[in-house]
């Protein structure tokens, strides 16, 4: 039912920022990128934006997260994920290691990071081939401040959010290091309800299918991890983590109202009435261990990584749907259908890469590999009442079972032309062998795919003022497992998600110019061309009985090409009162294809026709202005405003947020209010009328007004810092776990 949840959530469509699409894969949407402290509020080098934390007063009191979000062409309009501007994801590191954690406690550790912390902050929208992202995803990299003071130091967050419902969240870490030891541990709870009212219709002309309903869940989450590190010696040194996360939903809901019209066989419009209600419960537990290993080869910047890793991922999901036949004022006339489901999935990876690096007189020669092999164990079981009893539904259940093996290797190379000059090359070569098959059929999927990656990026620094730089990447973007389940999810008799075995990978290439002025304001251009884009398409017909079906099924489509342009500005004034992030940006997307076929069962559909191009501007402005001259009193005003945008399964009527908040420093306590979404204008509208006549609607609203307060303390040395910070080898493969 969780899964309905999301995949509900995911018909939205919704594009927060520079249209950026939802994806399933949420634990993607999570990784950090390293900070680094300069001068200079923002800087550019050839393959990434720099965010010079030291020098803007917005760090000051503030957590990781909250800082992410001023951080420049880094957004996040659900409070939840960060996306970068003209990318679908943000993939987190930290000091240049991508994190361990799944998408739930990554949210968590930035929510309790102090930004003091934090030197710098790196952006980086094309991902070079020594990075092994997926296709749109770009890069936030945090760089950690490094003191080498030994001592103890933490901190505890405490927070409430009310909208409807009240939610809670709570959270504590503790650092310690001691000479060459080093040793980080986590642990932090939340309690949610989580509702979302719907509006969906289908049809053509007189006829169609209305939904009016709410989904809810209860989401009760608990995680943490421990990060041990140990220098053997100045060269050498080894590092061992745990993270572990569990989630239960106790309980997930839907209530929908239907109202089906249709003609009969002497064409007479005929109105009828039901009522669907899911109920259901879930739980996931997902735990990954990780070695690490480098040893440095020389003062410049020489090294070899080796990494290590084991990564168990399980999620049981039940759900029991009854659909009754009622009239116009919802009284009970008789029982439609009845059915329950059962749809557990477990993942099983192994990982590991190779990095090395060696640095020459005025060139740095990158080179190394990864081997992953995951085995997805998909059991979905499915019965149906037939009167008296629950009977199995053969059609429906199906033990769905899949093996793949993903390894690559990459080489690159970087050189300076003097000062002013930079460049850096490489490529990445890619294999992937996947078996899958569902049991007792001879239904089976085979991939065997061969992928050359090239990359390059060229940065001029003109003068003191001015740089130029750009930058093309070429990537491969990989079904998630939760897409490839071959499983419905039912939001309504006739209405339902289907996931899709059969989903290739698409190609994606992407290119990108940026100007820089003064270190302060700069000019974005990007292009994005998609070979085989994957989109979740509403197939709809009329049944043999009359009613108009709609199926929402995660396929390959055709191509889409998306340009965007951004000028943006991150700037102090009035000697570090007023700290403004400013981003103004126009995408033009357009996209082409057509499907008119159930992959699945082969069901044909009328088509449905992928034909569009749409100009979408949008403006992001955030403000941090600080109100005393202590600096312990600081308001953030934050504004978003996207217009008319298109997404996957429709055109997105304008959208915008206003944020306000205030904020108390008091010693080592930090007070905070948060006002989000003020007017109540973050509404998702979602229309699509195609030339046959068939027009599909979404209307979705998820309580983003609230209240958030938060009281965070922090205690002990303040110098400390982590030894080091180690990369998990699983890390992409967990990013393809989560829906």
């Amino acid at each position: 039912m969780k899964t309905l949840i999301t995949s509900i959530a995911l018909l939205s469509g919704i594009v927060a920022f520079a249209q950026e699409k939802p994806k399933a894969d949420s634990a993607k949407t999570k990784n950090i990128q390293e900070v680094i402290v300069t001068k200079k509020n923002i800087q550019k080098k050839s393959d990434r934006l720099i965010f010079d934390v030291a020098a803007s007063p917005v760090a000051k009191g503030n957590t990781a997260f909250n800082l992410l979000k001023e951080t420049p062409l880094v957004s996040s309009t659900d409070d939840k994920t960060l996306k970068i501007a003209g990318k679908g994801n943000a993939v987190i590191y930290i000091n240049g290691k991508r994190t361990m954690m799944n998408a739930d406690a990554l949210e968590a550790f930035l929510k309790n990071t102090p930004a003091d912390n934090i030197a710098k902050i790196e952006v980086i929208t094309l991902p070079g081939s020594e990075y092994n992202v997926e296709s749109q995803d770009g890069i936030i990299n945090i760089i950690l401040k490094k003191k080498m003071t030994d001592g103890t130091s933490g901190n505890f967050r405490m927070s409430s959010t009310q909208n409807i419902y009240n939610s809670q969240s709570s959270s504590a870490s503790l650092n310690f290091r001691k000479g060459k030891f080093g040793a980080t541990a986590n642990a932090s709870y939340s309690d949610n309800i989580r509702p979302q009212d719907y509006v969906l219709m289908n049809g053509r002309g007189v006829e169609f299918n209305k939904s009016v309903g709410r989904v809810e869940s209860i989401d009760r989450d608990f995680g943490g991890y421990v990060n041990l590190d140990y220098a053997i010696n100045e060269k050498n040194s080894v590092g061992l983590s745990y993270n572990g996360w569990y989630s239960k939903s106790p309980r997930l809901t839907s209530d929908f109202f239907n109202t089906l019209k249709a003609k009969d066989l002497n064409g007479l419009l005929q109105t009828s009435y039901n009522r669907s209600r899911n109920n259901g419960e879930d739980q996931d537990r997902n735990h990954s261990v990780n070695l690490n290993y480098e040893l440095k080869l020389d003062d410049k910047g020489s090294k070899v990584s080796l990494n290590t890793a084991y990564l168990n991922y399980a999620k049981e999901e039940t759900n029991s749907n009854l659909t009754e036949m009622v009239d116009a004022d919802k009284n009970f006339l008789a029982v439609a259908s009845k059915f329950n489901q059962s749809t557990p999935q477990y993942i099983n990876n192994y990982s590991a890469t190779l990095d090395f690096t060696k640095v020459f007189k005025g060139i740095t020669l990158g080179t190394g590999g990864n081997f992953n092999k995951t085995k997805t164990d998909n059991d979905t079981y499915f019965e149906v009442w037939n009167g008296n009893s629950f009977v199995k539904d053969q059609n429906q259940s199906n033990h769905f079972v899949y093996d793949e093996k993903i390894s690559g290797i990459y080489v690159n190379l970087e050189k300076n032309f003097g000062e002013k000059i930079s460049a850096k090359i490489g490529a990445r070569m890619e294999f992937t062998d996947s078996f899958g098959e569902i049991l007792g059929t001879e239904e089976q999927i085979k991939r065997n795919d061969r992928n050359f990656l090239p990359t390059f990026s060229l940065n001029y620094n003109i003068n003191d003022k001015n740089a130029l730089s750009y930058a093309f990447t070429s990537r491969v973007r990989r079904p998630s497992f939760w897409e490839i389940n071959p499983v419905r999810i039912y939001l309504t008799q006739v209405n339902y998600i289907q996931n899709n075995p059969f989903i290739k990978a698409s190609s994606v290439f992407n290119q990108e110019m940026m100007y820089m002025y003064k270190n302060s304001y700069f000019l974005q251009l990007s292009n994005s061309y998609t070979k085989d884009a994957v989109s979740q398409v509403p197939l709809q017909k009329k049944d043999d009985d009359g009613n108009i079906t709609i199926r929402y099924i995660r396929t390959n489509y055709g191509t889409e090409n998306n340009f965007s342009a951004n000028i943006g500005m991150n700037k102090t004034f009035f000697n570090q009162i007023w700290t403004a992030n400013y981003v103004v940006g126009l995408n033009v997307n357009t996209y082409k294809g057509i499907v008119d076929t159930d992959p699945i069962t082969g069901d044909q559909f009328d088509p449905f026709v992928f034909d569009y191009t749409l100009a979408t501007p949008y403006i992001q402005a955030s403000n941090n202005i600080r109100l005393s001259t202590k600096k312990d009193w600081f308001l953030g005003i934050n504004y978003f405003w996207m217009g008319k945008q298109r997404a996957d399964l429709g055109t997105i009527n304008p959208i915008q947020q206003l944020d306000l908040s205030i904020k108390k420093i008091w010693n080592d306590w930090t007070f905070s209010l948060e006002g989000k979404d003020l007017f109540k204008t973050m509404s998702i509208n979602i229309n699509d009328q195609q030339k046959s006549g068939n027009y599909n609607m979404i209307n979705q609203y998820r309580y983003s007004r609230r209240a958030v307060l938060t009281i965070a303390y922090n205690f002990g040395n303040k110098k400390l810092q982590k030894a080091r910070n180690i990369e998990g080898a699983a890390s992409d493969i967990k990013n393809r776990t989560g829906n």
